[in-house]
C-alpha cells in the first residue's frame, strides 16, 4: 500500500526532487538521458542514470520530423507511459509539447494528463522570463517543474535556427536574470541547452536548484543527451556537444554505462563538447 515507504529500504531507492537537490549540494554530478519506450528505459536505469527524459527530440529521432513542433501531448503521454513502465530508479520528465501551455489554464491541463495519464514525474516546458506566470501556476498545484532555456528547440523557427544562445554579453545577462526568476517562480529544475562555458557555470553558481546541460560546458550540475545521440544510431551531422559512447561499447548498457561514468567523473563534456 505505502509503495513511497517501502522503497525506501531498497539498496537504490527511486530518485526524487530531494534526491536531486541532494546530489547538487553534494557535487554529485547528475547523469540524464532520453527514452522513448520501455526497453530503453530499462536499460537506461540499469545503467545507473539520475533522470530520464520523455523528450520531445521525438518529433525527430521516432517520428523523422525536422523539428519538435508536431509532437503533441498525445504523443508525449503515449511514449511517457511505456517509458514508465521500464523504469524503477530514475526520475522521469516528460516534456510538453510545443503551445501545450500557452496559458495557464492549457498548461495545468497538460501537465495533469502528463503526470495522470503518463506517469511523468515532472514536466519540463521552455522559455524565460515570459514563462515566470505559467511556472508559477503549475508549482501552485503542486506539479514538479524543469525549465528550459538557452537554445529552445520549439522557437527554431523564431530564432532562426539550431545555434549557440548566450554569446551576446546582453543576452547571457538576459538568460542568468531568468534563470533566477525562474527559480523563484517555483521551478525545481533548470534545464541550460548550448551556450558557453562560462554562462552555464554562472546560472549554476546563481542556482540553488540543479542545472542541467546540454551543451552547456562541464560546471553545471548535471548532463543530458539523447540517447539515439550516444548510441550513434542518429545520422548526419551531430550538435558538438554529442558523443558518440557506442563507438567504444560492445553493448547498448556498455554505452549508456560508459555515459553515466562519464558525467560522475567529469570526463564528459571534454573541451571538444563545449562552446566558449
Amino acid at each position: 500500500m505505502y509503495t513511497q515507504l517501502e522503497q525506501r529500504g531498497m539498496p537504490q531507492p527511486p530518485v526524487n526532487v530531494a534526491t536531486l537537490a541532494a546530489m547538487k549540494a553534494s557535487g554529485e554530478p547528475i547523469a540524464c538521458l532520453t527514452a522513448y519506450d520501455a526497453s530503453f528505459a530499462r536499460l537506461v536505469d540499469d545503467a545507473g542514470t539520475d533522470l530520464v527524459l520523455v523528450g520531445d527530440s521525438l518529433g525527430m529521432v521516432i517520428q523523422g520530423h525536422d523539428t519538435t513542433v508536431p509532437v503533441t501531448v498525445e504523443d508525449i503521454i503515449y511514449h511517457t507511459r511505456n517509458v514508465a513502465r521500464g523504469l524503477q530508479r530514475a526520475f522521469l520528465v516528460a516534456d510538453m509539447p510545443f503551445m501545450s501551455y500557452s496559458d495557464a489554464a492549457r498548461a495545468l491541463d497538460s501537465a495533469v494528463r502528463l503526470m495522470q495519464e503518463g506517469g511523468a514525474m515532472m514536466v519540463k516546458l521552455e522559455g524565460g522570463a515570459e514563462q515566470i506566470r505559467i511556472v508559477e501556476h503549475l508549482a501552485q498545484h503542486d506539479i514538479p517543474v524543469c525549465a528550459h532555456i538557452g537554445l529552445r528547440p520549439q522557437s527554431v523557427h523564431k530564432i532562426g535556427g539550431f545555434k549557440v544562445q548566450g554569446r551576446d554579453e546582453q543576452q547571457a545577462q538576459q538568460m542568468l536574470e531568468d534563470a533566477v526568476s525562474l527559480q523563484q517562480a517555483g521551478a525545481d529544475i533548470v534545464l541550460l541547452e548550448c551556450v558557453p562555458n562560462e554562462l552555464g557555470e554562472a546560472v549554476r553558481q546563481a542556482l540553488d536548484v540543479p542545472v542541467i546541460g546540454i551543451g552547456a560546458g562541464p560546471k553545471v550540475d548535471g548532463q543530458i543527451l539523447v540517447l539515439y545521440d550516444i548510441l550513434g544510431i542518429t545520422g548526419g551531422r551531430m550538435p558538438r556537444f554529442v558523443k558518440d559512447f557506442m563507438a567504444e561499447a560492445e553493448s547498448p548498457l556498455e554505452a549508456c554505462a560508459a555515459f553515466v561514468a562519464a558525467v560522475k567523473t567529469g570526463s564528459y563534456p571534454a573541451p571538444e563538447h563545449c562552446f566558449s
